[in-house]
């Protein structure tokens, strides 16, 4: 008797938390209907999607936005990313303060052949067609020093010549 008694009340259990999932989902569709969203509890990603987002093109360092304001742009993000000025990224400030930035438009890239230099503090790859800065995060990750052949990466067409270029890889 007692397993049919407890099988009798899962079962009513069940159809109690069937009954209750039905309420919910009426209750949520009259909501949106008047224009509320959701009661769910918010997920990250929805979290994500409720702070700010603003889109901009990356300048070798920065993002800036469409709002004409610079943002920094991690360097080891952009280092990883192999980010050259023009990439198009989207940012999402998140309402706790973190700022997640996300590559959304890469242009057409070109590679090209240089050497490192370390001049005044600033390290630069000169290749046959000019000098072209390169971030420090990535000089540090790929263990290049001074002299070091390295392959960059610019952007194909870009309107003015650009001043940062992205490290590819040493040339061993």
């Amino acid at each position: 008797m007692t397993n049919k008694k407890n099988s009798d009340e899962i079962s009513q259990l069940l159809d109690q938390i069937k009954a209750a999932q039905n309420m919910i989902t009426n209750a949520q569709a009259q909501l949106s209907d008047l224009g509320y969203q959701s009661a769910r509890p918010a997920t990250s990603d929805q979290e994500s999607a409720a702070g700010k987002v603003i889109h901009g093109a990356f300048d070798g360092q920065n993002m800036l936005g469409d709002n004409q304001k610079l943002y920094p742009v991690p360097a080891n993000y952009a280092s990883k990313s192999k980010l050259v000025e023009g990439d198009t990224l989207k940012l999402t400030i998140e309402t706790n303060g973190n700022f997640i930035y996300k590559q959304i438009g890469p242009i057409d890239r070109i590679k090209a052949v240089g050497t490192l230099v370390l001049d005044d503090n600033q390290y630069y790859v000169e290749t046959e067609d000019g000098r072209y800065r390169v971030l420090y995060a990535s000089v540090s990750y790929f263990k290049a020093v001074a002299g070091d052949e390295l392959s960059i990466i610019l952007p194909k067409d870009s309107a003015a010549k650009p001043r940062w270029a992205a490290v590819e890889a040493v040339i061993a």
